[in-house]
């Protein structure tokens, strides 16, 4: 039996969200929805994905039409690929970091480290789209009573990690991973993986009670506890990664 293409994670009056299927539990994309019907896409996989969210959409009883805003954590192909389709689908404005907004608005990813390097560009670029706001660190976006956008640089140099900070939900973005366990992004994708290590230390003081992730199943239980758990083993490493 196929696995519904979406998963609960938040039911409020201030809102819902879900995580969004995109390649079975390995990359995902969320989906929340507003009180009065309105709604905002975290995250929207590579670009032939388009279909997937538009499946997500019809599974919670929406559609392309609710769509007001497409967030991204950052401007990599498997979290921006399908946001140019998607936004002239819905109409929806498209947001990111001010520190990937150039890179959304020309479709290329921020520049990589060590063996990254050797990837050639178009392997990892996806369409461009317009940018309607820049995010900023600590900025309160009214999305399902309220998501706080924590900067947590290094895998990109605008990547952001989100909090809903009533339901004490976590989106981790691609600041942690938790695919076979709780671990790191690629060396290779992070723009600075030195630092995408010393960001991941501010989720440590953060009060949650459940992490999802764009990379893996989300952790229900003891979430806090576990991510501490990692970071308490993890020293960043010296130089630039490769």
């Amino acid at each position: 039996m196929a696995r519904p293409p979406v998963v609960p994670l938040l039911e409020s009056r201030a809102g819902s969200i879900w995580r969004l299927r995109m390649l079975g539990d390995y990359v995902n994309g969320f989906l929340a929805r507003d009180p009065d019907g309105k709604v905002t896409l975290i995250d929207v996989g590579l670009r032939w994905s388009t279909r997937r969210v538009l499946d997500a959409l019809a599974a919670v009883g929406s559609g392309p039409s609710a769509v007001t805003r497409i967030v991204l954590t950052h401007a990599h192909s498997d979290h921006a690929g399908a946001a140019a389709a998607l936004a002239r689908r819905t109409g929806g404005d498209v947001d990111v970091h001010q520190g990937d907004a150039a890179y959304v608005r020309h479709g290329r990813p921020p520049p990589r480290s060590g063996f990254g390097r050797l990837v050639p560009r178009v392997l990892l670029s996806f369409p461009p789209v317009a940018v309607s706001a820049e995010l900023v660190d600590g900025q309160l976006l009214d999305v399902a009573g309220g998501l706080r956008v924590i900067h947590t640089p290094g895998h990109s140099p605008g990547h952001i990690s989100l909090l809903h900070e009533d339901a004490k939900l976590l989106l981790t973005g691609d600041a942690i991973f938790n695919v076979r366990g709780v671990g790191w992004p690629a060396r290779a994708f992070c723009t600075d993986f030195r630092l995408t290590q010393q960001t991941a230390h501010l989720l440590a003081d953060l009060d949650y009670r459940l992490a999802a992730f764009t990379h893996g199943q989300e952790l229900r239980e003891n979430p806090r506890e576990a991510i501490r758990d990692f970071l308490r083993t993890q020293r960043p490493s010296g130089g630039e990664a490769g």
